[in-house]
């Protein structure tokens, strides 16, 4: 059985501006190197479908919901945060990008595929109950997870999030529900300027320090992460993938190489066997230099469809 690889064209039409650092390359980069690397070959492709209000309102409040997709422009751009904006294509993409999260969590719950890569944008770990930001619309490994709990009814499942940003609306929809743990790691003192202090008992937030690399960061996975899934003994894995902390990626100070990516990746896919059933989806998150972007992606993907 193949793991399952989401994606749809509407993801790249999606744009925020010339030199905007979170832009249309960076899939057209990871397909590539997928390609040239051959683990295309291990992945079965889907089109992400668009996710309906219902399935986002299980995230967001309903309100925001309508008011985004209200704010759709019919030409040029419009600015939801200083960083962040829509063109006319923008809403569809993100609609894809959340319905690749709840098709990834259809398929690997129905037996269909025993892990699945969500290869889409725009991201979505800092979309709050309420609010956009970052360039992010939609949380959509949030909509992936409450698709999980609420309509296939799990009980338990984990959100690990290892981007070099926290993510601060994951942790907004997630706090004080006993049904997620999130793991994060990021490097403190970037955007958005909080998880330092986690705001609930269900978050392991680890902010390391400027310029670590990856012995501070397995060092953390090893100590703080795993023991803390393990007592958990999540029923689903679910990952938000960013890959900025990378020592290529100048949208931070962290010093990680592919190598980690491949570490990290095989002690959550043995967390996922232990206790999960070895399910897994995966949702593309940050990582904006093109090619240690690809080259990372690529690295996580040979372990979780197990290629390597």
């Amino acid at each position: 059985m193949l793991a399952a690889y989401i994606t749809h064209p509407d993801c790249i039409r999606h744009e925020m501006g010339k030199d905007h650092p979170e832009c249309p390359e960076r899939l057209g980069a990871i397909n590539d190197q997928l390609l040239i690397k051959g683990l295309l070959d291990y992945m079965a492709p889907y089109d992400a479908p668009l996710a309906t209000e219902e399935q986002l309102g299980r995230a967001h409040s309903s309100l925001y919901v309508r008011e985004l997709m209200a704010q759709s422009p019919s030409e040029g751009h419009i600015q939801v945060d200083p960083d962040t904006s829509m063109n006319p294509y923008t809403l569809k993409a993100a609609l894809r990008a959340a319905g690749a999260a709840v098709q990834a969590v259809d398929l690997v719950l129905g037996g269909q595929a025993p892990a699945a890569f969500c290869c889409v944008r725009p991201p979505g770990h800092h979309a709050e109950r309420d609010h956009a930001g970052g360039f992010c619309f939609f949380n959509n490994v949030a909509v992936g997870i409450r698709h999980a709990l609420d309509v296939h009814g799990l009980e338990r499942v984990a959100l690990i999030d290892f981007d070099v940003h926290h993510g601060n609306g994951s942790e907004d929809i997630f706090r004080g529900d006993e049904r997620v743990l999130m793991c994060s790691i990021f490097e403190k003192g970037l955007y958005p300027f909080n998880g330092e202090t986690a705001t609930g008992p269900n978050m392991v937030n680890v902010g390391l320090p400027t310029r670590s690399c990856g012995d501070v960061f397995r060092e953390a996975v090893s100590t703080q992460w795993i023991p803390a899934l393990d007592a958990f003994e999540p029923q689903m894995v679910f990952i938000s993938a960013g890959f900025d902390a990378h020592r290529e990626d100048d949208m931070g100070n962290l010093g990680l190489v592919e190598a980690d990516y491949e570490w990290v990746t095989r002690q959550l896919v043995g967390v996922a066997e232990r206790h999960a059933q070895g399910r897994i989806v995966s949702c593309l998150e940050g990582g904006y230099v093109l090619s240690p972007l690809a080259r990372s992606v690529t690295a996580h993907l040979k372990v979780l469809i197990g290629a390597d």
